[in-house]
């Protein structure tokens, strides 16, 4: 075989282009490309016939989407020149970082997030900016060791706001950390088993896997996967290593499968002799997102995804293989229809041998025609979206070498926060449970599950995890609901850590308000530069009110819906998925979406736009009235709003007057004195609810086991 040096121009003509006039983004690439492989890609991708391999002045330049051939060169985002120049990430951010201003130039800022790093100010301040850089962390499935977390919990309080921050990817945020101790901070993260190399950027980001540390083969399985997919993917170039720790590699030895599969060029995937095999200089046109998980369990947000794999395992419960999903996506812009929110569909199922192979076919896929003009459309979404899924399966086969068979038929998938004490179960002890035996075996060893609201670590609930997990040497994993799970706790110690978990603030499930099990809300304001309004600030008072108008219109304590709120239309808390989705769209002011499921199935949609937040209730009220009295036996508030439809949703909300008096419940006074309503406000707080709610739950529960006690005589 032989190999050209230098470059070459491909033309690539618009396949069913339905705008004859478009003219699409053609990436460079610099290094050795094999004569071979060019060859294959003008046959597939039906290039110009002048394509030269003989010619070692011309230019080798891979596909973003397909493009009309021009008598000029494609328009290309400035992000893509920025890469192209960067000498594989590292030209000018290898600079910016070394001088005394507090900031660095707008392509080091595009370059830093390939590293795991944005950059932000504080935009409560006026005036002058003060610049700071958030820091995220790269933790497959969540688990983060417990060196690594001490570590983590150490630099929040020497370099950055006191907090950490766990992410809807399972990840660490280190918020406030100033320039100048960015090259200390990185090195400690690399140092201590950790990482942020691909947290951002346009590459495969954090890979997730249910956050539950069960023995179970299917779990084991997923987990080993979503490892093996985020070292597939994971840059080779050295450049993270080279800005921090000057170029000392901290990589661990990777399984000899997922060598091999990178390093495949049999059905042209690769970069020959590039220091980047799959990424080449230009890297993806856009972030990716890929979620692995077995069948039922839904922790992952699987459909929400650019790529969904889920375990598939015979009847004895040994996994044979994978069914694939691809095409899922949150992020949105307001006022541009063109931009949207998307599930992900069924592509096929491969052996579990090709899983490694199927996935870098649809990466590279994604890299050859993902569009890289306009960065709002460069999403894997928007591709399939337009080929439409049978055109999309069948370039993704020739890069996968063999054709997908059908999706195998699973069974519902169930929403699984893990939340509250868990057996690991050991892989004998399952084997016992299915061989219906009474042997006693297992390890013994517990899981916690525990809520934090919104992800935010901070305060005594930041101590107390600190001072459980080091004097018990616990690891942990963090999930994609924002919550934190500790692992391989003995029996023994279940009651000591319980008691002081809850004097931190961090209870058991059945303790804390329903309705902040599931919600979620992405950072926003102060530091996201791209935040409209409120959302983690904004989410606790929000959650509140919803609380009082379930007491309003009559709705039990323990009932709840799946509330997500943004501070702009990106999604990063994925709101379109939730049955009440807030999505900033201007100052103090949300677009409603209605619609998703409690399982995270259905998209939501829009109900009205341009709500402002003091006005929530004018929208919820009517809602929850009329779910309460309307709503078929154990139906969802998403699956009762989507049964309704919105334009009689839109009728009832316009024509509300208010709740009838006929239908207001009872509101008894509970408090005789100040001191009582004072030590009972106190403890409520602990719990994020008021004086009034924790009462009428202590009574009804009080009432519900002196009943069950006389019936029990």
């Amino acid at each position: 075989m032989t190999t050209s040096f230098g470059t070459t121009t491909i033309n690539i003509a618009a396949v069913d282009d339905p705008n004859p006039n478009s003219k699409l983004q053609i990436q460079r690439f610099n290094g050795l490309k094999s004569t071979s492989n060019l060859l294959l890609l003008s046959r597939r991708l039906n290039v110009n016939r002048s394509l030269s391999p003989s010619n070692p002045s011309s230019i080798v330049r891979a596909v973003a989407t397909p493009a009309k051939p021009a008598a000029v060169e494609p328009k290309r985002s400035k992000v893509e020149i920025f890469k192209e120049q960067s000498n594989f990430i590292r030209y000018p951010l290898n600079e910016e970082i070394l001088n005394d201003a507090p900031n660095i130039n707008e392509a080091a800022t595009q370059l830093i997030k390939f590293h795991g790093s944005y950059m932000q100010y504080n935009r409560d301040e006026r005036g002058s900016r003060s610049y700071s850089f958030m820091l995220r962390t790269k933790n497959p499935g969540g688990e983060v060791p417990n060196r690594l977390y001490l570590v983590m919990d150490d630099l929040a309080d020497q370099f950055g706001i006191g907090t950490l921050r766990l992410t809807t990817r399972q990840t660490f945020q280190l918020h406030g950390v100033v320039k100048a101790d960015l090259k200390t901070v990185m090195s400690t993260i690399i140092n201590n088993m950790g990482s942020t190399l691909g947290a951002c950027g346009d590459l495969n980001r954090n890979v997730l896997a249910p956050a539950a540390p069960f023995a179970k083969k299917d779990y084991v399985f997923a987990k080993q996967t979503a490892d093996n997919i985020a070292a597939l993917l994971t840059p080779q170039s050295g450049f993270y290593y080279d800005v921090w720790v000057e170029g000392e590699k901290f990589m661990t030895a990777e399984p000899p499968e997922v060598v091999k599969a990178r390093n495949d060029n049999s059905h042209g995937t690769n970069f020959p002799d590039s220091p980047e095999p799959i990424y080449g200089t230009q890297f993806l046109p856009r972030k990716f997102k890929i979620a692995v998980t077995v069948p039922t369990d839904n922790s992952v947000d699987l459909l929400t995804n650019d790529i969904g794999v889920v375990v598939v395992s015979d009847a004895d419960g040994e996994p044979q293989g994978f069914n694939i999903y691809v095409g899922g996506g949150m992020g949105r812009t307001h006022r541009m229809e063109t931009t949207f929110p998307r599930l992900a569909e069924p592509l096929g199922y491969v052996p579990k041998e090709d899983i490694l192979y199927a996935v870098k076919a649809i990466v590279v896929t994604q890299r050859e025609n993902g569009r890289r003009d306009d960065r709002r459309y460069s999403r894997l979404k928007y591709l399939l979206s337009s080929w439409g899924i049978e055109k999309f399966r069948s370039v993704t086969e020739q890069y996968y070498g063999k054709k997908f068979e059908p999706c195998h038929e699973l069974h519902e998938w169930e929403f699984k926060s893990y939340l509250g004490w868990h057996e690991q179960v050991s892989l004998w002890k399952e084997f016992i449970t299915c061989a219906s035996l009474t042997i006693s075996s297992g390890d013994g060893h517990l899981f916690c599950g525990l809520h934090v609201d919104n992800g935010r670590v901070k305060g005594i609930m930041k101590k107390t995890l600190r001072e459980v997990i080091e004097k018990y040497n616990l690891n942990v994993r963090l999930t994609p609901n924002q919550n934190i799970i500790l692992c391989n706790i003995r029996q023994a110690w279940k009651r000591p850590i319980t008691t002081v978990l809850a004097q931190g603030g961090l209870l058991q499930p059945r303790f804390v308000d329903p309705l902040n099990l599931t919600a979620m809300a992405c950072p926003a304001f102060p530091l996201c530069p791209l935040a409209i309004t409120e959302a983690e600030r904004g989410i606790p008072d929000i959650l509140k009110r919803v609380r009082a108008i379930f007491e309003k219109v009559g709705l039990k304590y323990n009932e709840s819906v799946v509330i997500r709120v943004t501070g702009c239309p990106n999604g990063c808390a994925r709101p379109y998925m939730a049955e009440l989705g807030l999505v900033g769209d201007g100052p103090n002011s949300y677009q409603i979406w209605l619609g998703g499921t409690p399982n995270q199935t259905s998209l939501a949609r829009t109900f009205k736009d341009k709500v402002k937040v003091q006005d929530l209730e004018k929208v919820l009220d009517p809602l929850f009235f009329h779910w309460k009295r309307r709503r078929q036996s154990r139906e969802s508030f998403g699956d009762f709003t989507n049964r309704m439809g919105f334009e009689k949703l839109g009728e009832l909300v316009e024509k509300w007057e208010g709740i009838p008096e006929s239908s207001s419940c009872y509101n008894l006074k509970l408090f005789a004195d100040k001191g009582t309503y004072e030590a009972v406000d106190a403890l409520a707080k602990i719990q994020h609810k008021n004086a009034h709610q924790l009462a009428i739950e202590i009574v009804r529960n009080y009432v519900a086991s002196q009943q069950n006690g006389k019936s029990m005589d």
